[in-house]
């Protein structure tokens, strides 16, 4: 008996331990089952966001509507059989339903035949941009950067397709401890509807891989090629800005050699302005030469509108040979001081400025001022052609810093006329002396290049019968920026020494008036003023 409740209770405590144990593993698989969905919930939010999932989402609830919008078509083919006001009323929802299943249908149309048809496809490498100019250097570096983004962009399309498909393969793992612990059906149908995925999605990265390579290739390929295009422009630019540099650098030097070897500062002016066009047309040369690609072509269009480019720009050709003449024929310099004659109009002033299109003159005070124009200080702009039509009197041409001026004084029929002459001649030589020897030593210079018969330059007077009395007429050398102060100087001193002089009466419009004893005169209304 002893024995018997002994046995008895070995096995009810042997069934404790069991039952414990049972409600212990049942206990643990129900954590791990917890766990393992936790694990899933975290795989599905890691992987929301995927644009490959997201894509074939779309394409599942494009096939979806489909389906669901051929099924409503057919149930309103039904419908339309029956004439009843339920089957009217449910037609008219159904195809409301209808109107809104194809409208989301369009929306997703781009999913019709495959899910990753805009992913699977590598982006159209673009055409290297011409880099033909140091512009176009930035657009290369431009393209470069852009067909490396497009890379990375499509790399990491195919990055998130691999984590994708890890997150899958690891989402299976755990379906498959999930079924050894619950195999419950829709534990399996998740199963298998992940393993399809994944079949799917390894078939896509199949092709994305080949096409990632591909891609890659052709990217390296453009940049190489975009690369070489920027370092050969590059080195043009260099040279040809090492070349600019060189012709401005000698250009200055032989300003700098001009300035020091060159007396006199108009021909110094002269030398510079023909060494900065010569500066600029070289540059310019260049520069087409460099960067016009079809100079073939330039040249056949060039000559196509060469003659109407002719008459149209007839006055900027007259104006370019103009200045040729001008610079190379030495008719005019910068500093000279002329006279330009133009409808009826005389104009006096220096020479500051010769362009390729026109002279620059300042006008002075001088002697036609205080005659014609009665205002001076203006800037007056000679179109070059000028020398071809217009009168230019150029007061200091060549050496000649010298002008013949000349004043009048009109004496009475009786003065001692002689003696006049000889007082205006010895104050004129007194205070012309200085320009009458430089006149001379300028002309004499002047005969090695023009064929003098006179160079006389002694002060000359003449004199005249006039209607008033006899006109003495004084000339001498002035000079040609100043010719205005000698002319008074000479007025006021000429004056005074007349008026000393008690046989020499200066003459000016005059009238004799004969008085006599003044009639006396009566009026008359019928003959008007009669004389006693």
């Amino acid at each position: 008996m002893r024995l018997f409740l002994a046995l008895i209770f070995l096995v009810n405590l042997l069934a404790a331990d069991i039952n414990q144990s049972v409600q212990n593993e049942y206990l643990t698989q129900k954590q791990l089952l917890a766990d393992y969905k936790l694990k899933l919930q975290v795989i599905d939010d890691a992987s929301r966001n995927n644009i490959w999932l997201a894509r074939h989402e779309n394409y599942n609830i494009y096939k979806t509507k489909q389906a669901e919008f051929e099924s409503v078509v057919k149930d309103i083919k039904k419908i339309r059989t029956k004439t009843d006001k339920d089957s009217l009323a449910k037609l008219s929802d159904m195809e409301r339903r209808r109107d809104v299943l194809e409208s989301q249908i369009e929306q997703l149309s781009e999913f019709q035949n495959a899910p990753f048809s805009g992913l699977l496809k590598s982006p159209d490498v673009p055409p290297i941009p011409s880099i033909s100019n140091p512009f176009a250097i930035f657009s290369g570096f431009s393209y470069i950067k852009k067909i490396r983004q497009d890379l990375e962009g499509y790399t990491k399309l195919s990055h998130d397709l691999e984590i994708l498909i890890n997150n899958l393969h690891e989402k299976d793992e755990i379906l498959e401890r999930i079924i050894e612990i619950d195999s419950s059906d829709s534990y399996t149908v998740l199963q298998e509807s992940n393993k399809a995925l994944i079949r799917e999605f390894n078939s896509a990265y199949d092709i994305v891989l080949t096409s990632a390579s591909i891609y890659e290739r052709k990217i390296n390929e453009a940049v190489t090629r975009a690369s070489n295009a920027i370092e050969d422009e590059t080195k043009r630019t260099l040279f040809i800005f090492t070349i600019i540099v060189s012709i401005i650098l000698i250009s200055f030097l032989l300003k700098l050699i001009s300035k020091r070897l060159m007396s006199a500062n108009e021909r110094s002016y002269i030398i510079n302005k023909v060494i900065n066009i010569t500066n600029i047309t070289l540059i310019i040369l260049i520069l087409l030469f460099a960067y016009i690609e079809n100079m073939t072509y330039l040249v056949a269009v060039l000559g196509f509108a060469s003659a109407g480019i002719a008459i149209a720009m007839k006055d900027m050709f007259m104006n370019i040979l103009g200045w040729s003449v001008i610079t190379f024929g030495r008719s005019f310099s910068v500093g000279d001081r002329v006279k330009v004659h133009q409808d009826g109009l005389s104009y006096v002033g220096d020479i500051v400025d010769i362009s390729l299109m026109r002279m620059t003159i300042l006008e002075d005070v001088t002697l036609t001022t205080y005659l014609e124009n009665k205002r001076a200080g203006r800037v007056i702009f000679i179109p070059n052609n000028f020398i071809f039509t217009n009168l230019i009197s150029n007061y200091t041409h060549e050496t000649l810093k010298t002008v013949w001026d000349g004043i009048y004084l009109t004496i009475s029929f009786d003065s001692n006329y002689k003696k006049a002459m000889y007082i205006i001649k010895e104050i004129t030589k007194k205070y012309s002396k200085g320009y009458t020897e430089i006149a001379r030593k300028q002309l004499n210079q002047l005969r090695q290049k023009y064929n003098l018969k006179n160079t006389n330059v002694e002060p000359k007077i003449f004199s005249f019968i006039e209607p008033h009395g006899l006109t003495i007429h004084v000339w001498y050398m002035t000079n040609s920026y100043a010719a205005l102060a000698l002319r008074s100087t000479l007025s006021g001193e000429i004056i005074d020494a007349i008026n000393k002089e008690e046989d020499i009466v200066i003459a000016y419009p005059t009238q004799t008036l004969n008085l006599r004893q003044a009639s006396k005169v009566k009026y008359s209304p019928e003959i008007g003023e009669v004389s006693e």
